[in-house]
């Protein structure tokens, strides 16, 4: 319990870099790896909503550009970690591309709470060769 804890308030303290000037929806993201590295990531709005990018993403795909595709665990937090969020059905997606067996953490009243990813994504999109 203490990692997810560590988790949750490595992503709430990386929602402070967020760029959210539309919507001021600042979101921190924090991905375990299999190997204990932990990279972060912020969302970063644009004008063009579309070209926008939530914080797991950007965390995830941080990692992969490291060579890091064995996630474990991701944590999600606003900067008042008390706030609840939940990844949106893009993120989840993402995430089950890497870690479909793996956990999110989420706050509950300031508290972490983890959550199966195939809990939250049963049917996830899979793109059969």
């Amino acid at each position: 319990m203490e990692e997810n804890r560590q988790l949750l308030e490595i992503a709430s303290k990386t929602a402070a870099f967020a760029y959210a000037p539309y919507s001021g929806f600042k979101v921190g993201a924090a991905v375990l790896t299999d190997d204990g590295m932990v990279f972060t990531g912020c969302n970063v709005e644009n004008a063009a909503y579309g070209s926008s990018m939530c914080a797991e993403r950007t965390a995830v795909f941080k990692a992969v550009s490291e060579a890091k595709t064995n996630l474990k665990k991701i944590a999600v937090a606003r900067e008042d970690i008390g706030e609840t969020v939940y990844p949106c059905g893009a993120c989840l997606q993402v995430l089950s591309e890497f870690m479909y067996d793996g956990t999110v953490i989420i706050s509950k009243n300031g508290e972490p709470v983890e959550i199966k990813l195939k809990d939250m994504l049963p049917y996830n999109f899979e793109l059969k060769k």
